[in-house]
C-alpha cells in the first residue's frame, strides 16, 4: 500500500512536470523519526513515589515541493503516535482518540511582483530565532498555522503581513468560535487556547527585526453548571519588539505585550533577553546569556506566543512549555558549550540556573546532548538532563511533596531521505 501511494504520488506529479512547457522544480522527501524517553520528571518534578516512564514515539513525514516561476506549491503529510497505542490486529488506520495522521503543511505562494509574493495555506511561521514564531520542531508533531502571508523583499529589506482567521466548521451563521477542542491540545507554548484571529507586521533589515502581532481570543460566558459558553467577540492582546543579532554572536530582544489576555485581564508585560557566543576555534564554542520574562500574576506575565522554548529555557521542558507555570515570571542564566570533535560528530553542555520574576530560585539545570551523522540521510542523537528543584518551583508547579531531583534521557534515530528530486 505504501509502496503504491509514493509511486502513484511520484507519477502523478511527474506527469504534471512534463506537461509544463516551462523549466519546473519537483522534490519529494521523506522523514521518519523515533524518540525514545526515559521520564523522571520531565516537564515538572514527579511527586515522591512516583514511577519514571519509557515509551517510544514515530513521527513519519512525506513532503512534496514543486515550482516554476510564479508558483511554488508545498505539501507535508505526517502521522505521530507512540509504539503500541494500536492493537497490532486493530482494522482501523488508529483509534478516534489517539489519531495521529494529519496535513502538517498544504500552501501555495504566487507571485504578484517581481518583489512582491502572497502565501496562503497551512503553513510553518519561523522568525528570528523562534522564540515567539517558529515550528516548534522538537515536538514530534511541530506547529503550524492557517494563515495568509504577504511577502515584499526589496535592497536588502523583508516585510512580512500575515493574518489568519479560525472556525471550527462551516457555519450557516455567526462567527462563534470554540478554541478549545476535544483532547489536550494547548495551542500556543504556555498551554493556551487557540485565537480565534492572528494578525502580524515584520520588518527586518541588516540583523535588526521589527516585530508587531495581534491575536484575539473568544470572549465566553459561564452557564448555571460553569459550562463556557462562548461568544462572537474576542479579547485583543497584542506582542511587539525588537530582534538583533550580529554575526550570529551577539542576541539581543525586547518585547512588550498589552491589551487583554484570553481571560479579558488587563495586559502589561515583557521579555528581555541577551546573549553572546564566541568561537574559540572551529571546533568549540561557548555562549553565555540572560533571559528574563516578567510575571508574578496573569496581568504582568509574558506570553512567548507561538515559539520554540525547548530551544531556550531548558530541554526538560519545564517552562513555558503547556504548563500552567506562565504567570510567575523567569529569570534564565545560562551557559552553554558546543563541541564537534569531527565533521559527523557533535556534543553539547549547557546549564542553567533558574529564577522567578521575584528572585525566588527555581533551581538548576544541567543538560548534555551528542549526535552522529551516520550517512547522509541517516543521525543518531541522544541526551541526558538533571534538574535540581526548589519547594518554590513545586508549589509554581503545583506539584505537592515533589521530589527535589528529577531527570530525563532521550535517544533519536532520524532517517530523511530524498526520494525524488528533479
Amino acid at each position: 500500500m505504501k509502496k503504491w501511494f509514493l509511486s502513484g504520488a511520484s507519477s502523478i506529479f511527474f506527469s504534471a512536470l512534463c506537461w509544463q512547457n516551462v523549466k519546473a522544480q519537483f522534490s519529494l522527501s521523506a522523514q521518519l523519526r523515533t524518540r525514545t524517553e526515559l521520564r523522571h520528571g520531565q516537564g515538572g518534578p514527579l511527586p515522591a513515589g512516583a514511577k519514571p516512564a519509557i515509551f517510544t514515539s514515530q513521527r513519519t513525514r512525506l513532503s512534496a515541493a514543486y515550482a516554476i516561476p510564479g508558483l511554488k506549491l508545498g505539501l507535508t503529510v505526517q502521522d505521530v503516535r507512540v509504539w503500541g497505542q494500536d492493537a497490532s490486529t486493530i482494522h482501523r488506520t488508529t483509534t478516534a482518540d489517539n489519531n495521529g495522521f494529519m496535513l502538517h503543511e498544504a500552501w501555495a505562494e504566487v507571485d504578484l511582483a517581481d518583489s512582491l509574493q502572497l502565501k496562503v495555506g497551512r503553513q510553518e511561521l519561523v522568525y528570528d530565532d523562534s522564540r515567539l514564531l517558529g515550528n516548534l520542531d522538537w515536538l514530534q508533531q511541530g506547529r503550524r498555522h492557517d494563515a495568509a502571508l504577504l511577502k515584499f523583499r526589496h535592497s536588502g529589506w523583508v516585510m512580512h503581513l500575515g493574518g489568519a482567521f479560525n472556525q471550527n466548521k462551516e457555519n450557516a451563521a455567526g462567527t462563534v468560535y470554540n478554541p478549545l477542542p476535544p483532547g489536550n491540545y494547548p495551542a500556543n507554548t504556555n498551554g493556551g487556547q487557540q485565537y480565534k484571529s492572528m494578525e502580524f507586521l515584520y520588518i527586518q533589515k541588516m540583523g535588526v527585526s521589527f516585530l508587531f502581532l495581534a491575536d484575539q481570543f473568544s470572549k465566553y460566558s459561564t452557564d448555571s453548571t460553569g459550562a463556557k459558553q462562548w461568544q462572537s467577540s474576542a479579547y485583543n492582546r497584542m506582542t511587539t519588539g525588537l530582534f538583533y543579532s550580529w554575526k550570529k554572536r551577539l542576541t539581543l530582544a525586547a518585547y512588550y505585550q498589552f491589551g487583554h489576555t484570553p481571560l479579558g485581564e488587563s495586559l502589561s508585560a515583557a521579555l528581555l533577553s541577551a546573549a553572546y557566543q564566541h568561537p574559540f576555534s572551529t571546533r568549540f564554542s561557548a555562549e553565555a546569556g540572560i533571559d528574563y520574562t516578567t510575571g508574578g500574576n496573569t496581568r504582568n506575565a509574558f506570553d512567548p506566543l507561538y515559539g520554540t522554548p525547548h530551544k531556550f529555557w531548558g530541554a526538560m521542558d519545564y517552562f513555558y512549555v503547556a504548563s500552567g507555570f506562565g504567570n510567575k515570571g523567569l529569570q534564565d542564566y545560562y551557559l552553554r558549550a558546543k563541541y564537534k570533535p569531527a565533521s559527523k560528530w557533535a556534543m553539547g553542555a549547557d546549564v542553567h540556573q533558574f529564577f522567578s520574576a521575584a528572585s525566588y530560585n527555581f533551581g538548576t539545570e544541567a543538560d548534555l546532548s551528542a549526535s552522529c551523522q551516520l550517512s547522509k540521510f541517516v543521525a543518531v542523537e541522544g541526551g541526558y538532563s538533571h534538574f535540581w528543584s526548589s519547594g518554590h518551583l513545586a508549589a509554581a508547579k503545583n506539584v505537592a511533596d515533589a521530589q527535589s531531583s528529577n531527570h530525563w534521557a532521550w535517544l533519536s534515530l532520524n532517517i530523511k531521505p530524498e526520494l525524488f528530486s528533479k
